[in-house]
């Protein structure tokens, strides 16, 4: 028997895996309740995501399959939400080259999308408009700076991932990105248009967002510019805040869906009837794309 059939018959052996995974979730929720510092048990939850995140990479390699739901690897390192585990899987899917990575928008380091990776060994920059990180540089990302900036830290032309998180302008700053070549786009979106909406938010260099659902653009605005520029779009965290593309040449080893089927809906900011419709609303004028 091969390791492969080994591995199939281990894993149809659904009584078993569940009872392991169920004996570990019992151990570390069992530890959790322990008198025990915040920090170690802030590790010890890192050290159960990993866990479950890696044991998610055997199975795929192990049945050797397309990744057809990108949620089901959500998992929180460092990220605000999934998105640790979605990235990973995606660059296990796709490989890796230069394991180079540019974030635009990611805050003080401390919760991002490639804190991550940077801690894995990869190389590359994070820049944050209002950076207080020696390790992140000050930058206010525009349409017409963007290209400069990427020029003046030595931002490959080809490059393994690029996330986008400015809460404004993100549409415009990857559209004005030309002449570069990321492998893989993290990108945030605006969940409260629905998935056959195409607006994004006028462009203004000098914008910063004012707290309402007046940010960024709808998923099919994001398709419709990732078509143009060559990626193809492969889902979006569960919380209905980041879009994950790849690009064309790399996206035979996904199920690819269509919008509409891979949309999330926020589920964040204001309730209403008990659900979650995001951030307040605004009557700032959208632009139709």
């Amino acid at each position: 028997m091969t390791t492969r059939e080994r591995g199939l018959e281990i894993l149809q052996n659904k009584g078993f895996t569940r009872f392991l995974v169920a004996t570990l979730r019992y151990f570390i929720l069992h530890i959790l309740k322990l008198n025990i510092s915040v920090v170690i048990k802030s590790k010890l939850m890192r050290k159960w995501n990993l866990f479950r995140l890696h044991a998610s990479l055997i199975v795929i390699k192990i049945l050797d399959q397309k990744i057809a739901d990108i949620n089901s690897f959500e998992k929180k390192i460092y990220s605000q939400n999934g998105e640790d585990g979605i990235i990973e899987i995606m660059f296990y899917a796709v490989g890796v080259t230069n394991r180079f990575f540019v974030e635009i928008g990611g805050g003080d380091g401390t919760e991002c999308n490639t804190r991550y990776l940077a801690q894995k060994g990869w190389n590359g920059i994070m820049i944050d408009a209002r950076a207080c990180n020696p390790l992140i540089k000050n930058e206010f990302v525009t349409a017409e700076n963007v290209c400069d900036i990427f020029e003046k830290y030595n931002v490959p032309k080809e490059f393994d991932l690029l996330s986008i998180d400015i809460d404004t302008n993100d549409y415009w700053i990857w559209k004005a990105l030309e002449g570069y070549s990321p492998r893989v786009v993290v990108i945030e979106y605006n969940a409260t248009h629905p998935p056959y909406e195409s607006k994004v938010v006028k462009y203004d260099a000098k914008a910063v967002w004012d707290g309402t659902n007046y940010f960024g653009a709808s998923l099919f605005a994001l398709v419709k510019l990732g078509k143009v520029k060559g990626y193809t779009l492969i889902g979006c965290d569960n919380l209905g805040v980041n879009a994950f593309f790849v690009r064309n040449d790399l996206k035979e080893h996904f199920s690819v869906e269509d919008t509409e089927r891979l949309y999330r809906p926020p589920k964040y900011g204001q309730k209403i009837n008990g659900v979650h419709i995001g951030h307040p609303p605004s009557d700032n004028p959208w632009i139709i794309v």
